[in-house]
């Protein structure tokens, strides 16, 4: 949430919202959460059914192609103060505020805050305030007739507007495009100074922490003395706050004060260090002697992104306080399609789900949302880095004043307001615009205008320049950092991999070398329990309507079809059809990781697409709407652990000395590539097997391997291992010889699943009741691969603490399930499943 002074009172209270004009689905004003959104208000009084549910989507259109009005009265009397603002930190979107009749303001941005002087229309005793808000699908369609059509995804021209994209539909989102008061409204009474807006940057000399504390403030009035600030810095430990003094000279309203923090304690990365936070607050003193406070944290690094051409093209290696991070990312979109609903318990819980899943950053992409502060606060306590995008997604935007404007001002007031967060350190321009400008045929209908570029290679850099040079900035992603490359070059800076899923098998990414891969993913479904919920088709049918209502992507199911063929049976039932396309989603992207992270260093980071969902939904992400971990999510979690083996096809000397100059050699042979995601090196044994599901030993080797920090080391798998006498019934191991090392063992299966020779029933399941819920010990007769427990089928609450494993003959796991709705044991372990169990069609 923004940042709110003292002297801010929230008008929150005795709201009701109505259509501007009636309608027969409407007849009466109905009550309002503030902040909310119309859908949510129309939901909770009865008005309509749950938005998410069956195809009530389709139904309730006409919510978007309404104007609303919302409307409330507030008591009000004089306090002596000088100033009386009225201030709006989010109207969703195209909105007339009215006090007492009069129009205060027209705004056209629900990403920015707008505040009013009201003053002289305020009344002592009771006073209305109304916020009006045009229709958003008729509003963005007006704009498009009225300024010329701009190219765009999807079905509503949403870059006329500077609302969030995604509230119009994405191929994971509903079309919920609505308004409402989605931040806090209210009344801001003050005297002779306020803070308008502080800017704490951070900087590292020498050890010494460097914070340039930019301050702008606002006069009441005309006065023209010195204002005396007083900025006070108090470390994490128990060492004596650090007080600065000065002033802003007369008549001035800014000034920069400096604080030199000797042997400031580093905030690093997860991973690479603790997160020692100093609390830093402002005071703003005006000449009756009154005050103006302001408060945050800063954490003290430096953020640097390398991308100096060198041997393979140019890097994106990002470094914190000197130090390579190689990041293990996830993408973030709104955590919900009504903003509004996000408290900071629900992103408490995705910011543990990203490091539990042991990933270190999170881009926030630009079709959603400048995001809360929520968020960021819990990144810079938990040490997980943002990255931010401007929100300018998949579409040319106009650089018109009318637009430019907008997007200036939102710009500024967010760049200032994010500032203090240690764990933003990526600012970027846009999502696949500058991609897109390229390849996506926008120049015909363009037909010379511009596309947007002015703001990623103008304006914004120019603003990151002067409000906080202490950031990366990168133009887009994908961006190749280079003129005349091609903005998707897998050779130089970040790269955005589709062909994958859209077309390709995903074995395809072992075709690519990207130096940073900042967007790929696979589709899969959400849990059952979670699907269930609003897919009511009878029968339930992966082509079913309300099915279908629920996969926004472009032929999704198909492609899900079409992506598990040669990998996993074709399914005999709805459920085999849910446990195959949601292995088959993790599969897809654990192969994609463990062979972009086996090139390090040359490759330097994955971003996988996406962390979470907005709805309930068939899509990418590793976490459902209803906060089910899907499989794919332990799958991120195997693949994104510091340190990883894996087995991969790579090209011997010989190979590599035949291929013509400018090819890629065509792997012949076998590796075993251990990852070492950690400061300390890596050094040991390790023991390869070829064996059979049985757990018969066919062969086996030792060697040594040794791995740097931030680095990897491959090492060939020697030919009598690595050679398979029958790939259907024969697996590769290999296994750290050090327990202590933290390395779970890596698996090679010389033949895809379906193929496969192995048993379809290979686990025994004991139970034992627990207090929370049950302990399930499942224990292997044979090879038994992926193993996972759907204990949502059983209590849509419960949840399990393991899942996606593989186990060799006589191997056991424990997994460990809390039902708050007590669940029967039995039950749970009727619901573990594994892959083998697809080879069976009783």
């Amino acid at each position: 949430m923004p940042y709110q002074p003292a002297t801010f009172r929230p008008l929150h209270e005795g709201w009701t919202v109505e259509p501007a004009t009636p309608i027969p689905a409407v007849n009466r004003p109905v009550s309002a959460h503030v902040p909310g959104e119309v859908h949510v208000d129309l939901h909770r009084a009865g008005v309509i059914e749950d938005p998410f549910d069956g195809d009530n989507e389709s139904q309730q259109q006409w919510i978007g192609d309404t104007s609303w009005v919302y409307r409330t009265s507030f008591a009000w009397a004089p306090d002596g103060s000088d100033r009386h603002d009225l201030v709006a930190f989010g109207l969703d979107t195209v909105a007339t505020v009215e006090l007492n009749g009069s129009v205060v303001a027209t705004t056209q941005n629900m990403h920015r805050t707008y505040r009013f002087e009201v003053r002289d229309l305020l009344v002592e005793g009771d006073n209305e305030l109304t916020v009006r808000f045009a229709a958003p699908v008729p509003e963005v369609t007006v704009r498009e007739e009225l300024h010329g059509a701009y190219p765009h995804v999807n079905h509503h021209p949403y870059n006329q507007l500077r609302k969030s994209a995604c509230s119009f539909g994405w191929d994971w989102g509903i079309d919920v495009a609505g308004a409402g008061i989605w931040r806090p409204i209210g009344l801001d009474s003050w005297s002779g100074v306020r803070i308008a807006s502080v800017r704490p940057l951070v900087d590292v000399r020498d050890g010494t922490g460097v914070l340039d504390v930019h301050v702008d403030v606002e006069r009441a009035g005309a006065d023209a003395t010195p204002l005396p600030v007083t900025v006070r810095v108090t470390p994490p430990s128990e060492r004596a706050p650090i007080v600065v003094r000065g002033d802003i000279a007369p008549s001035a309203s800014s000034a920069t004060m400096q604080v030199r923090v000797p042997d400031a304690e580093l905030w690093w990365p997860v991973g690479h260090g603790a997160q020692p936070l100093y609390r830093v607050e402002v005071t703003v003193e005006d000449a009756t002697g009154g005050s103006a406070r302001w408060t945050s944290r800063v954490g003290f690094r430096t953020v640097v992104v390398d991308t100096a051409p060198d041997a393979h093209g140019a890097p994106f290696r990002l470094l914190v306080n000197g130090e390579l991070v190689l990041v293990r990312g996830a993408n973030w979109i709104p955590e919900h399609a009504f903003v509004s609903q996000v408290d900071r318990d629900r992103y408490a819980r995705r910011v543990d789900d990203a490091l539990e899943a042991n990933i270190n950053l999170l881009r926030v992409w630009g079709g959603g949302i400048y995001e809360s502060d929520d968020l960021y606060d819990l990144a810079d306590e938990a040490g997980l880095l943002m990255w931010q995008d401007f929100p300018l997604a998949c579409a040319a935007y106009s650089e018109d004043e009318y637009l430019w404007t907008e997007i200036e001002a939102e710009a500024r007031e967010n760049i200032a307001r994010l500032s203090p967060h240690a764990s933003l350190v990526i600012w970027n321009g846009n999502n696949e615009n500058t991609w897109g400008s390229v390849d996506w045929g926008w120049l015909h209908e363009l037909q010379g205008r511009a596309w947007g570029d002015g703001y990623y290679r103008r304006l914004l850099p120019e603003l990151l320049a002067e409000l906080d040079p202490t950031r990366f900035y990168s133009v887009a992603s994908p961006y190749s950092f280079g003129d005349y490359l091609h903005p998707n070059d897998e050779r130089y800076g970040t790269m955005h991999i589709w062909d994958v899923w859209n077309r390709e098998d995903y074995t395809a990414y072992a075709r690519y070398r990207p130096r940073f891969l900042s967007e790929f993913g696979f589709q899969g479904p959400p849990a059952w329990s979670t699907l269930t919920r609003v897919v009511h088709d009878e029968p339930l049918d992966p082509f079913g309507h309300e099915m279908l209502v629920h996969q926004k992507a472009n032929f999704g199911n198909a492609k899900l079809e079409r992506g598990w063929r040669g990998h996993l049976p074709d399914p005999v039932s709805i459920e085999d059809w849910h446990w195959t396309t949601q292995l088959n989603q993790a599969h897809a992207v654990r192969f994609g990781i463990e062979h972009v992270r086996s090139l390090t260093p040359v490759n330097t980071g994955a971003i996988v697409w996406q962390l979470n969902d907005n709805w309930p939904v068939v899509s990418w992400a590793a976490i459902d709407h209803d906060e089910h971990r899907k499989p794919l999510w332990y799958a991120l979690r195997a693949a994104y652990t510091p340190r990883l083996a894996t087995f991969q096809p790579r090209a011997s000397e010989e190979a590599t000395s035949s291929a013509w100059e400018g090819t890629t050699p065509v792997p012949d042979t076998l590796a075993l590539v251990v990852v070492n995601d950690t400061s300390a090196p890596l050094a040991g044994t390790w023991t390869l097997t070829r064996e059979t599901a049985d757990g018969t030993i066919l062969a086996k080797a030792t060697v040594e391997i040794s791995a740097s920090g931030r680095d990897a080391a491959t090492t060939p798998v020697p030919p009598d291992v690595a050679t398979l006498t029958d790939p259907t019934a024969e697996i590769l191991v290999a296994t750290c010889d050090d327990p202590s090392a933290g390395v779970a063992p890596a698996f090679w299966y010389g033949a895809e699943l379906v193929d496969q020779q192995l048993d379809p029933e290979p686990l025994e399941v004991q139970v034992e009741p627990t207090p929370e819920g049950c302990r399930l010990r499942v224990t292997a007769t044979s090879l038994a691969r992926d193993i996972f427990c759907h204990a949502d089928v059983v209590d849509p609450a419960a949840t399990v603490d393991n899942g996606l494993i593989t186990l060799r003959a006589g191997e056991h796991a424990t997994f460990q399930i809390v039902s708050p709705s007590g669940g029967d044991p039995v039950d749970f372990a009727g619901a573990v499943r594994c892959a083998n169990d697809l080879l069976h069609h009783p």
